[in-house]
């Protein structure tokens, strides 16, 4: 008999979380003025706001915080740190931040300037929010199949070569600073970028004369799913992918809070010495001296420790396996989930989930409420509050997918808790005709409101 699967780590230690009452959480929402994110750790039994560091350390990890240098200038766990990133993704120039959106400031800082056109694949919410911060635009050039969850494709993160082109074309060079490339997908949900596609954009990118630069907040997982997925790559090793991968790249940012599997910390890493020298200016202005950028030492340290952990092909099994376990329970109770499914979370269509919901009333910030009011699970929308208006219209943006997201943490829940999330989704998924009616906005902020939104019910 063939032997199950199981976990490739023991338990070391544990946290105590707290179940609570139906009636607790129905007013705790409502004090929270209906955003999730205004709720208290201790009021959500299974959070699943963002896998954005909320994982658990290693043992490793955990001796070297205590062996990090805490030297203002050149310490040796920067060093550590430096040398790790050269050698797991081949750029030579290192600038540490205190996270990712730290990382986009000072890179782009470096890089955009007003009207400027930045294409990529389904850009994230702070990255779409710092390049309209300098009055810049966000174009999505990912393919059509990533807005259809029935659709099988491999790598629905994918940018669509022909709408790449058509912005290369319509805008001079000089407008257009860089390619983004997301790996994996966030948006369009948890999606992988092919080699192959990879490579292309970089070709096409060549042909116009534009740098290409990479998001690379889940670069681990991205390299499993080519492994996996694509026939050419599945003879080659993690590092050997990643470093490929990087390859085709001028620059990258990183959120190391997810595949660097710790839980603060980023850098931007680039070949290009003159983008180097500018940004190690705003790195200065903006994070600290260029060999700690808002990082102690010790974090640094852990770091360079949990992006070697992050390639390894059995974390990598476990990790997303728990994210495919979660996903085929959804599917089993008939829940509409974006499938394939993605690596970091589950993303379910909350348009199809809640038919009777108006578009003007955010139907998955409601899903997300209903989730939180059934059970104490905390997911996240990404839908029209995080699209946020249009800069020149201020209207609401619209996307074509209207998406509940589930982010699991990095080794941290078990899966009884997978199970306990599936069962309550089914429990509210059962009621759906009952949700007629969603949440009207209160107050919100000028730019990236679904962090601080203040919501009523309609």
């Amino acid at each position: 008999m063939k032997l199950p699967w199981a976990e490739p780590f023991k338990i070391k230690m544990v946290e105590t979380i707290q179940q609570s009452t139906a009636e607790e959480r129905a007013k705790w929402i409502e004090d929270a003025d209906f955003n999730l994110f205004n709720l208290k750790s201790e009021q959500v039994y299974i959070d699943l706001l963002t896998d954005s560091g909320t994982g658990a350390m290693s043992d490793k990890q955990w001796a070297e915080i205590m062996t990090g240098d805490e030297s203002y200038a050149g310490s040796r766990s920067f060093e550590k740190l430096k040398s790790t990133i050269q050698d797991i993704t081949g750029f030579e120039y290192v600038l540490p931040t205190h996270q990712g959106r730290a990382a986009e400031n000072v890179l782009f800082s470096a890089l955009i300037k007003e009207e400027m056109i930045v294409p990529g694949n389904s850009h994230f919410d702070t990255t779409k929010g710092h390049i309209e911060f300098r009055k810049a635009r966000a174009i999505d050039c990912t393919i059509e199949e990533a807005f259809d969850i029935e659709n099988p494709h491999p790598f629905k993160g994918n940018i669509d070569l022909n709408k790449l082109e058509e912005v290369y074309k319509t805008y001079p060079k000089e407008k257009i600073p860089f390619c983004l490339i997301t790996v994996t997908c966030n948006t369009s949900g948890g999606q992988p970028v092919s080699m192959e596609n990879i490579k292309a954009v970089r070709e096409l990118s060549n042909k116009y004369d534009i740098p290409v630069y990479f998001d690379a907040a889940r670069y681990a997982e991205n390299a499993w799913f080519i492994k996996q997925r694509e026939e050419s790559c599945k003879s080659m090793s993690i590092p050997e992918i990643v470093k490929e991968m990087f390859s085709y790249g001028d620059g990258m940012t990183m959120s190391s809070k997810k595949d660097g599997l710790v839980n603060i910390g980023g850098f931007v890493a680039l070949n290009n010495e003159e983008v180097f020298t500018v940004a190690s200016n705003f790195t200065i202005i903006f994070e600290g001296f260029i060999t700690y950028g808002g990082m102690a030492g010790r974090d640094m340290a852990a770091l360079a420790q949990g992006l070697r952990e992050s390639s390894n092909e059995q974390y990598l099994e476990s990790r997303v396996g728990q994210v495919e376990y979660l996903g085929n329970k959804l599917m089993e109770f008939g829940i509409p989930i974006q499938k394939p499914i993605g690596g970091h979370a589950i993303f379910v269509d909350a348009k199809k989930f809640l038919p009777n919901v108006p578009k003007e009333e955010y139907i998955a910030q409601t899903l997300g409420i209903e989730l939180y009011k059934e059970a104490g699970v905390r997911g996240v929308e990404i839908g029209t509050l995080l699209a946020d208006r249009d800069p020149d219209t201020r209207e609401n943006r619209y996307p074509k997918l209207e998406l509940l997201r589930l982010a699991i943490p990095r080794r941290t829940y078990t899966n009884n808790h997978m199970d306990y999330i599936a069962v309550a989704l089914k429990n509210v998924y059962d009621r759906r005709d009952e949700i007629t009616s969603g949440y009207n906005i209160k107050w919100e902020a000028p730019i990236m409101r679904h962090f601080t939104v203040k919501l009523e019910k309609s």
